[in-house]
């Protein structure tokens, strides 16, 4: 028998992490990482945008991936530099050959959400274990609201990718039955704004109300 060669995800490799290219964090709030990071300053637009969507590719790419993801060094929480190894064009400088993991460390500093919220994707998959249970189905892509709905093993992944919040949102499933939020990545304690009940029983009915 053939066994089938699983598939490995990632949001960001070494590569994009590389000299000449930005980490993903600072593609989504560039400057603003160095002046806009400590939770003493002000949430600004992008930075609150900027953490929100570096959250949300995580969770796509590990909910709809493959098997198994990767997370290049610093990705977890957010890094905010680029990797440069001494070489004759940077006069054989150490300044960018590292990863500042001490970023997370300060409870100061808003990394210490980015990198909650990965593990706690981590310890959700650990128990649930969607990523041994074949792929994911898509059941809505909306182009204008910016969601997508998807279920892969015994739970139903609903993300909003769109700058507004909706209410009363529908949309198909699989299963018919009573959910629960089990992960909210705008959380409080994930850096988010907290507009999610976690009490919130959600039912499943048919198109004629029952």
């Amino acid at each position: 028998s053939t066994q089938s060669t699983g598939n490995i995800a990632y949001v960001e490799s070494h590569d994009q992490a590389l000299v000449g290219d930005k980490s993903i964090a600072f593609w989504l709030m560039d400057k603003e990482m160095y002046t806009n990071m400590s939770v003493l300053s002000d949430l600004t637009p992008r930075v609150e945008r900027g953490i929100a969507l570096h959250k949300i590719l995580r969770l796509l790419t590990f909910g709809l991936g493959g098997e198994g993801i990767l997370t290049f060094m610093g990705n977890e929480f957010g890094h905010p530099e680029w990797l440069d190894f001494p070489r004759e064009g940077n006069g054989e400088s150490y300044h960018y050959c590292r990863r500042q993991y001490n970023l997370a460390d300060d409870e100061l500093l808003r990394y210490k959400f980015l990198e909650r919220f990965d593990k706690a994707i981590l310890s959700t998959e650990r128990k649930y274990k969607w990523l041994d249970q074949g792929n994911g189905y898509i059941f809505l892509a909306h182009e204008s609201d910016k969601v997508i709905v998807f279920e892969r093993g015994d739970l139903c992944f609903a993300v909003n990718l769109h700058w507004e919040s909706f209410t009363g949102y529908r949309t198909q499933v699989k299963t018919p039955g009573k959910y629960k939020v089990v992960l909210n990545s705008d959380s409080e304690q994930f850096g988010g704004l907290d507009r999610i009940d976690l009490n919130t029983e959600y039912f499943s009915y048919t198109e004629d109300g029952k």
